[in-house]
């Protein structure tokens, strides 16, 4: 094999390494837009749980909680 193929080779391994990265970065973005959803979601889930504990000592015990029909 001569030079010129060997860097030929090179060239080509790079060509296809960089797409690749390519393909990989917009993988990471996908997964970075879901993680900061799932984020978004917990941050709610414990909101909600916060303001159910301070409500809940205001409650009788062994009470339920009243439902609308």
């Amino acid at each position: 094999m001569g030079l010129s193929d060997k860097v030929w080779d090179a060239l080509t391994t790079v060509i296809k390494m960089n797409d690749k990265v390519v393909a990989l970065a917009g993988t990471v973005k996908d997964q970075q837009t879901r993680i900061e959803g799932l984020t978004e979601r917990i941050i709610r889930l414990e909101s909600t749980l916060e303001l159910m504990i301070r409500v809940a000592p205001s409650r009788k015990p062994g009470g339920r909680i009243a439902r609308d029909p």
